[in-house]
């Protein structure tokens, strides 16, 4: 049980001055601006959202917060903050690390440095700058950190692994308003649970992570008609099942809106793409591709492209967004799978999902990483993610209806696992990891923050939880 709303804002009032102009309560003309996340169907109601500017500020914020009996949720963009609102936020300070954007490259050691509340766009330019590349997801606007700390599936997954597993260091506030760095060699137990057990354990204030001598790639998509689905699903399945690790793709069917900022010739149509990269000579991408390419796609951009583009390559939304969604992992998708995926959004299915997706797994992905962290393998064979755009309550409902319809489909060839990245509902975070590293998580958890101070999207319990009735 939480403490009142009431209470929660009398002792919010006490964390007014610790960063002075961006502290917001409720009440305050900056409140409701400030408390929206990315995905903005979200109704997200703090106690308080601090927007700090530097890691004095988060400090201060955070020690402001214990010494008030408020708990403390670190948070970039918001594009994962399902699992968080439904956890309650009456006696909660987001704390909103979005001030924090700076970012550095050494191109010598090829290692990149970013503040917390850095995104993608911010460390993919200056990286192609010196023709590095790091791991980065589909989206431009998408939150180092929270991407990072949760797992990170990016166009060459399967041939380097997931992104989490190429940092190299973590600096962060912890629940005593210290700040520390993790690594290899400085708390190293620390740095194994940041590398895939999420926001769990402070407030990230900045990142050092691995860039690799990637300047292009043979990258693109092929864009058929939906009509086309089952021909090309069917291919691309088992195609996937043989591709090479230097092979990345995803299959998406998309049901496009009449929108003028959609390319004119997907424009208001359903169709089906196959997009991703290739880290391999052209010849022999083209090799690997002539099969999914004897389907005769009606737009093909596959060539070689600077990595910097891959970014936004698959041409998710940018800006705040409303949408609702649901995923799954597939250990397999044999016929009667894609027969069950292709009933739910084939030709003919009338679904409201802008689009039902499955991104190929196996490769690096499926095997352990030396020296890797929490996370240090995604078992399975694609994760399956379905999303809705939600502009109004009754597209919500519709769009979370046949979202949930599809994995309900899918779910007789699910591995029982979670992606906890794209998983933007609440799920028993404890899916998201084997067994061992569960346990060990947990009394990470409870030494870092034995009071319970932090809440994350995906909260890893700590060993004793009577210690705060909250948490």
């Amino acid at each position: 049980m939480s403490i009142t709303t009431t209470v929660a804002d009398q002792h919010a009032a006490s964390l007014r001055g610790a960063c002075p102009g961006a502290l917001h309560l409720p009440g305050d003309p900056g409140y409701d601006a400030a408390r929206l996340p990315w995905n903005v169907a979200l109704d997200q109601r703090p106690a308080a959202v601090a927007t700090p500017r530097s890691v004095a500020e988060v400090q201060e914020v955070v020690r402001r917060a214990v010494a008030a009996g408020l708990r403390v949720a670190p948070q970039s963009t918001g594009h994962n903050a399902g699992p968080l609102v439904a956890q309650g936020l009456d006696d909660v300070v987001v704390l909103r690390t979005s001030a924090m954007t700076g970012v550095s490259i050494d191109p010598e050691r090829r290692v990149a440095r970013v503040e917390g509340g850095a995104l993608w766009m911010h460390a993919t330019e200056p990286a192609g700058d010196h023709g590095l590349a790091a791991l980065h997801g589909s989206s431009p606007d998408v939150g180092i950190t929270g991407y990072s700390l949760g797992g990170g599936i990016g166009w060459y997954a399967r041939k380097l692994g997931l992104a989490t597993n190429s940092l190299l260091a973590v600096e962060l506030v912890t629940a005593a308003g210290e700040h520390v760095r993790a690594d290899a060699t400085q708390n190293p137990e620390l740095f194994w649970a940041l590398r895939g057990g999420g926001g769990n354990f402070g407030v990230v204030t900045a990142l050092e992570f691995r860039l690799y001598d990637i300047p292009t790639a043979y990258a693109g998509m092929l864009v058929w008609d939906v009509a086309q689905a089952e021909a090309v699903l069917r291919r691309w399945v088992d195609w996937s099942a043989g591709a090479p690790d230097e092979v990345t793709t995803a299959f998406r069917v998309l049901n496009l809106p009449p929108l003028p900022d959609i390319p004119a010739p997907l424009r208001g149509r359903s169709v089906v793409v196959v997009d991703g990269a290739v880290l391999a000579s052209d010849a022999q991408a083209e090799a690997v591709l002539a099969d999914l390419r004897s389907i005769t796609p009606e737009i093909d951009t596959f060539g070689r492209v600077p990595a910097r583009s891959l970014v936004r390559l698959h041409m998710d939304p940018e800006g705040p967004t409303p949408s609702v969604s649901d995923s799954t992992v597939l250990g397999s998708l044999p016929d009667d799978g894609i027969d069950a995926f292709l009933s739910e959004v084939g030709p003919g299915s009338s679904s409201s999902l802008l689009l039902a997706e499955l991104r190929q797994l196996g490769g690096a992905l499926g095997r352990d990483h030396e020296g890797g962290g929490a996370l240090k393998r995604l078992d399975g064979a694609f994760v399956a993610f379905a999303a809705a755009i939600a502009a109004t309550p009754e597209m919500a409902a519709q769009g979370e209806q046949d979202a949930h319809r599809l994995t309900k489909a899918l779910s007789p060839w699910s591995n029982g696992r979670s992606y906890l990245n794209f998983a933007e509902t609440a799920v028993d975070p404890k899916s998201g990891y084997d067994e061992r590293a569960w346990l060990q998580l947990k009394g990470i958890r409870s030494a870092m923050d034995p009071h319970g101070t932090f809440v994350s999207n995906h909260r890893v319990p700590r060993l004793v939880e009577n210690l705060r009735v909250t948490d």
